[in-house]
């Protein structure tokens, strides 16, 4: 069993998400722009899918190695994640079996908590 946790300030996201255009092509998932996008509070949801994101790569062992968008996050209010390309190879590779993903965010906050079982 591997773990992995990550904490984001929201209004950083914020400002990546005003000053970079890029940086949601970069690093979301059409899917996931959507969701975010239809929500009361963008921000909010996008650092919580990127600390998601961080806790999983966290939890595989593989760091920052992975593209931003070969770790999806999707559904509500259980997130299911989904691994495609080089992080999917290496989840195979380290033998990883299934991942839970917890996430949660207070009004300055974004925390992700991810637990990925031995295959």
């Amino acid at each position: 069993m591997r773990i992995g946790i990550d904490l984001i300030e929201i209004p950083r996201i914020a400002r990546a998400l005003e000053r970079y255009p890029g940086f949601r092509e970069r690093c979301f998932t059409e899917a996931e722009r959507e969701y975010c996008e239809g929500r009361a509070n963008p921000p909010q949801h996008y650092a919580a899918r990127f600390a998601g994101k961080e806790a999983v790569g966290k939890a595989l062992g593989s760091g920052v190695r992975f593209t931003w968008r070969e770790i999806e996050i999707a559904g509500r209010p259980k997130p299911g994640v989904t691994l495609s390309g080089r992080t999917l190879a290496w989840a195979e590779r380290v033998g990883a079996g299934a991942i839970d993903l917890s996430m949660t965010h207070s009004r300055e906050l974004a925390t992700a908590v991810c637990v990925v079982s031995d295959a």
